[in-house]
């Protein structure tokens, strides 16, 4: 699987968030299937935690069905932070992502919206064509899991969210697509639907296909459900094109343990 779809499974896949402004413990967990073109390539465990208005959200990612035929994917992504009054404010996000005998560590440290230092791990070797990150692209960012969380009367869709995932700089234009009814396990209800405009930014091969591809699409779609005791809307339902066929990102399990 492409860097590429590491990203789809990473960025695409924010997950459930705590209740703002809330200092009470919770939990909450939510469970994804992602496809391609239909069939199962990988599902997803995400268990958020909230103590004391600090909060952590920890997934594991793993192929399911045809990508396992392919090649081994694994994925461990952790972001660490504080509740504020209007959205979750990261301190630290890690992710972890193996395919094949390949295996990467992305360390992202935060204060204040500004990235104040990241690492990979190992370091990677760059081609000429790489267009590098600079400091300005690296303030007043979000991470790509608490990034997609907002607190009910936010104006969703007409969210532009400038999204670091510890490799590459992107913005994510979010822009109305009226709703959509979604049931799955722990929700029932109407969902708000917003399209995606795709803008790679910086950290990228400058010829890459996918991303050239996803930057002129017109059809990535985020569908965000209300979790009524968490008080927050949260993707349940994401649809990614791609030139090898559609992704979708489905919750299977949107709740409370």
């Amino acid at each position: 699987m492409s860097r590429y779809r590491k990203w789809i499974l990473i960025s695409a896949l924010a997950t459930f968030g705590p209740t703002l402004g809330h200092a009470e413990d919770l939990h909450h967990e939510t469970r994804y299937r992602v496809a391609l073109a239909g069939f199962p390539i990988a599902r997803a465990d995400f268990r958020t935690e909230v103590k004391d208005k600090h909060f952590t959200i920890r997934g594991d990612i793993d192929s399911a069905g045809l990508a396992d035929l392919v090649t081994t994917i694994e994925a461990k992504a952790d972001v660490s932070g504080t509740v504020g009054p209007q959205r979750l404010q990261a301190a630290h996000y890690t992710l972890y992502y193996k395919s094949g005998r390949k295996q990467h560590t992305y360390d992202v440290v935060y204060q204040d919206g500004n990235v104040t230092s990241t690492t990979t791990t190992p370091e990677p070797k760059r081609p000429k064509n790489w267009i590098p990150i600079t400091e300005g692209d690296l303030r007043s960012v979000l991470d790509p899991i608490s990034g997609l969380i907002f607190p009910v009367g936010t104006n969703i869709c007409s969210q532009n969210l400038p999204i670091y995932d510890g490799e590459t700089r992107m913005d994510l234009k979010l822009f109305p697509k009226g709703s959509h009814p979604f049931s799955t396990d722990g929700f029932s209800g109407i969902t708000v639907s917003c399209g995606v405009h795709f803008t790679p930014r910086s950290g990228y091969k400058q010829s890459r296909d996918d991303f050239q591809y996803l930057s002129k699409s017109e059809g990535m779609e985020i569908w965000f459900a209300k979790a009524e005791a968490m008080n927050v809307y949260a993707p349940v339902y994401v649809r990614v094109p791609t030139k090898y066929g559609t992704v979708t990102i489905t919750a299977v399990k949107y709740g409370n343990d």
